[in-house]
């Protein structure tokens, strides 16, 4: 049975991380707006080639962040999970400051690459919140955590298209900075973390190849349904505004930016009310539940006659997923011990990143090569295997 550590201040470092989360990722995706403004700006004029750099730098973070988020897991697990979010906060202030001083787009995508590199305060969060939660409040605790980035995520694109105007865009980068330089100070000064003992740091030494083979099984199922899951809701990304005009929608950017923003909407009301449910009726039951009743609001989106029924069921979907992936969080730190839990939910931090790069791709190549509503069939389908997998991996009461 894994070991508990609750923390007696996780409500106080419940609070630090979702402010640090919620400003690290405001500053992660205020540049969306006014990114292949910025390319221009640093020297590439050509239209299509400001396209292809501004995929690239955006992609970038992700990139390395996907490569990186199992090592400071592992790092954490050895040092302390405080250490490496103050690692990411300042990492992170430093390197969105300096994309503002970037002088040619070669700069850029090296510095998104080491915002990816230095960064993680999101999932560094969710693993400190995960292993220092009492057990019977980690899903809500994870779910209130996901509300913080979610809303980090809807408020940054807004942000970044008010400012640039207002300050420039090199100046929105230093504030931007300075903004995650406070989260770093808030980090450093107000969370607490449970002192380390002798015994925890040589307990690092634990290897995963020890788990029970049903445990290895049950977190293998949990990376791929959180790969599944971020494939599946960004597959349709990419097509809503083209599918929003084949619908008549109008004015069209508003209405893609209003159907983009009900999922996370939705996502960020329902996070913490699912995270509750899952402590008190299980989370392997909420996770199979939700997946199969998100499945069953995207089929209806690849029918619907107009775009205001398109925004109501993206938010009816967003409720649906919600709580998912602070479940998916809760089960692995209750399967695994506490020594490898860093380790083990950097790999599923990994896996989530793995999808959100995958997804667009392939949404975008099914609807260029079948169609657009083939991607929703595609994202409902994937979402009902996913609930099976759950469902088959659940734990069974023992029979005595």
């Amino acid at each position: 049975m894994p070991d508990s550590d609750s923390n007696p201040h996780w409500r106080r470092n419940l609070a630090v991380c979702v402010f640090g989360s919620f400003t690290t990722l405001i500053a992660m995706t205020l540049l969306l707006p006014f990114l292949p403004l910025y390319v221009a700006q640093l020297g590439v004029h050509d239209a299509s080639a400001v396209v292809q750099w501004s995929g690239v730098a955006f992609g970038a973070t992700f990139f390395s962040a996907a490569l990186t988020a199992p090592l400071w897991g592992r790092l954490g697990d050895r040092y302390g999970r405080k250490l490496m979010l103050i690692r990411a906060s300042l990492g992170m202030a430093i390197a969105m400051s300096l994309i503002g001083l970037a002088q040619d787009v070669y700069q850029l995508v090296a510095l998104r690459l080491l915002a990816g590199l230095l960064g993680g305060y999101a999932s560094g969060s969710t693993i400190l919140v995960a292993t220092q939660t009492p057990k019977g409040r980690s899903a809500w605790a994870l779910g209130t955590l996901a509300s913080g980035v979610m809303a980090g995520n809807v408020a940054g694109p807004l942000i970044g298209g008010m400012l640039p105007p207002l300050i420039g865009i090199r100046g929105t980068f230093l504030l931007a900075g300075g903004v995650i330089f406070i989260a770093f100070l808030a980090t450093a000064f107000l969370l607490k973390e449970e002192p380390r003992t002798r015994s925890n740091a040589a307990a690092v030494t634990v290897s995963a190849a020890e788990l029970a083979p049903v445990v290895k099984r049950q977190v293998w199922i949990m990376y791929a349904t959180a790969a599944m899951l971020m494939f599946a809701t960004l597959s349709i990304e990419p097509i809503i505004t083209v599918y929003l005009q084949a619908l008549g929608a109008e004015p069209l950017t508003l209405m893609a930016g209003l159907a983009m923003a009900a999922t996370a909407l939705g996502s960020i009301l329902a996070a913490p009310r699912v995270g509750k449910l899952a402590d008190q009726v299980g989370h392997w039951k909420t996770v199979a539940a939700c997946l199969a009743l998100a499945a069953a609001t995207v089929v209806p989106q690849a029918v619907l006659t107009n775009s205001w029924q398109l925004i109501g069921w993206r938010f009816v979907m967003g409720l649906a997923l919600g709580g998912l992936l602070p479940c998916v969080a809760a089960i692995i730190r209750h399967s695994v011990p506490n020594a490898l839990a860093g380790r083990m939910l950097g790999y599923s931090t990994s896996a989530q990143y793995a999808g959100q790069v995958l997804g667009p791709l392939a949404g975008g190549f099914i609807a260029g090569h079948i169609g657009m509503r083939a991607v929703f069939a595609l994202t409902a389908l994937l979402m009902m295997i996913a609930a099976g997998m759950v469902l088959a991996a659940r734990p069974r009461p023992a029979v005595s």
